[in-house]
Order: structure tokens, then sequence, then C-alpha cells
């Protein structure tokens, strides 16, 4: 009678001390996914058409790094650099122009940035002008807006000619961008592996 009564005591026991085991592991669990959730886990920059459509291109990147609109002037066929970053929060800044000679509307700016030389180009350097998300009308086959971002080459211009597209940026979270790292978007360019 005392045996039976004392097993019946340990599996209710066992049986709380395995709830609260649970209990705290899907607390520990729930605790990381949030911090994941609310954690800063870099920004992503679309472009996408500006009449609706899936982006064209999407870049993961952090605070900071660089990515370069690169074309050909239409009126002077001459090569330009367009560096551009991204701060914390998703705002669009240009950091660098770089021609091989000045054409219309190219140039210099009164109070935004330093003009050097760097054979054979001209570069307006340390601008850190913020554009805030800029539209585009995308040029065609010659003109070649391109976009350069960690090693990879994206021609706008042969895949939407003519087009308006918009920059724009956001903040994601840790999570999303692991999200993206396993399921990268359709849109990314696949990265060459060093």
């Amino acid at each position: 009678m005392f045996g039976s009564a004392y097993i019946r005591i340990r599996k209710s026991n066992l049986s709380s001390g395995s709830r609260l085991f649970i209990l705290l592991a899907a607390g520990l669990i729930l605790s990381v996914f949030w911090a994941a959730v609310m954690a800063p886990g870099g920004l992503e920059l679309q472009v996408a058409p500006v009449k609706g459509g899936p982006p064209l291109l999407v870049l993961p990147l952090m605070p900071g790094e660089r990515f370069t609109l690169h074309y050909y002037h239409s009126v002077e066929n001459a090569p330009i650099w367009e560096e551009h970053s991204l701060d914390k929060k998703g705002r669009i800044y240009i950091e660098e122009e770089r021609y091989l000679k000045f054409g219309a509307g190219m140039g210099r700016m009164p109070g935004v940035g330093r003009m050097v030389r760097r054979e054979p180009y001209e570069v307006i350097e340390d601008m850190h002008m913020p554009t805030g998300d800029f539209v585009l009308r995308i040029g065609s086959r010659g003109v070649d807006h391109t976009i350069i971002w960690r090693g990879t080459s994206t021609n706008l211009s042969a895949v939407a000619p003519h087009r308006a597209v918009r920059f724009s940026a956001r903040p994601v979270s840790l999570l999303y961008s692991w999200w993206r790292r396993l399921l990268p978007h359709s849109a990314t360019p696949i990265l060459g592996s060093d």
C-alpha cells in the first residue's frame, strides 16, 4: 500500500519537473527568437519599378557599405561611377562621383565634397550628400546603367531599359537577414565564393 502511494507521488514529481523544463526551454527559445526579431540585421536596398511589380534588384547591405551606379553619359559617352551608401536607418547618400571627363549636367557642386584627380579620372570624394530614396529612368543599352555590389554587376539597361525605378532602403531584423542568407531574394545577385 505504501509502495503504490510512493510511486504515484514520484510520477507526479517527474511530471511537474518535466513540465518546468519544457516551459523553461520554450521560454529560452522564445527569448532568442524575440531578440533575433528585434536586433538590427543590416539593411536591404530595393530597386523596383515605379509603376509597380517585383523588384529588379535586392541588395543586403550593412550601414556604410557602398554600392556603385555605373553608366555611360548619354551625350559624351564617357564612363561615370557614382558610389552610394546607406546609414543605419536606410537613408541613401552619394559618397563619390568619378568621371573620365565632365559632360552635360556633371561636375562639382559648391560646398559638396572635394575635387581630386585620380588619373585619368576627375573625382569628387567625401561628398556624403543625402539623396534619400530616388528615381532613376534606366537608359538603353549603351548607357548601361549597372549596379556594382560586392564584386557583382547587374546591368539594369539589359533588364528594363527606359523604365523608371525607385531606389529605396530599409533596416531589417537579424532574423530576416539570417533568413535571406539561407534563402536569398530571387533579385539578389549570387556572390562568387572566393
